[in-house]
């Protein structure tokens, strides 16, 4: 599949309790900004999220949302509690359910609707991102299912699961931008700082917000610059 003349194809990963559906819903501002610079398709994760929500306080900001944002539907990456089949970002685990499963569901993606120029993720989305970015890079450059050329990281974090520890045990060597909220109380910047820590020369944009996909006049500028340097001239 090819997309359209001089736009870049990318992946986007949704966060926890989202789907694809609902993350491009999401997204509206972020397809409108990048229009020019590329075509973004969506994947819906393969685990079905069955307990609760948590109620969360206003964090100050409209935009500010319940974990990744409740949709119908809710799907998930993997779970950090295998016996409730619940996630949370903090929770410690030695091992967790559904992530080789999620992972071949973004292969069968690859296989199916690639290629794709790069891959795009939002909270345990981003999280899941840049094992991806692990994964190719232990895999070599021309070996392996994934082959992206960049990654777009948004409110990303570090698993802190022990079966996890695999995924950085070596610096990330491809091109990616970092996004974070400094009022972000679902993900901590601290958290997402500790992400970028694993990635050799990442680019970071950060915003005074909380937890969403910033697609203002300022962050617009900065992933079209990024973006511009994978588009053949």
């Amino acid at each position: 599949m090819t997309s359209s003349p001089g736009l870049l194809r990318i992946l986007c990963v949704h966060g926890y309790r989202q789907n694809g559906n609902a993350f491009r819903e999401r997204t509206g501002a972020l397809r409108k900004a990048l229009k020019k610079h590329a075509e973004l398709v969506y994947i819906s994760a393969p685990l079905r999220v069955t307990d609760p929500a948590p109620q969360q306080e206003p964090a100050g900001g409209s935009q500010t949302v319940e974990p990744d944002g409740q949709a119908e539907d809710p799907r998930g990456w993997w779970f950090s509690n295998a016996q409730e089949r619940s996630f949370h970002a903090g929770e410690s685990c030695q091992s967790s359910l559904g992530l080789e499963e999620s992972l071949e569901a973004v292969r069968r993606v690859v296989r199916e609707q690639g290629p794709f120029d790069g891959i795009l993720g939002f909270s345990q989305g981003a999280a899941l991102v840049a094992m991806i970015c692990a994964l190719q890079g232990q895999a070599g450059d021309a070996q392996g299912p994934f082959s992206f050329r960049f990654a777009v990281l948004i409110a990303g974090f570090r698993s802190v699961c022990e079966e996890h520890a695999r995924f950085y045990t070596t610096p990330v060597s491809m091109p990616t931008l970092h996004v974070f909220g400094e009022t972000d109380r679902v993900i901590p910047d601290h958290m997402s700082r500790e992400l970028v820590a694993g990635f050799q020369n990442p680019q970071v944009l950060t915003h005074t917000g909380g937890h969403f996909v910033p697609a203002a006049a300022p962050q617009k500028k900065v992933y079209c610059q990024f973006l511009d340097t994978f588009i053949s001239k």
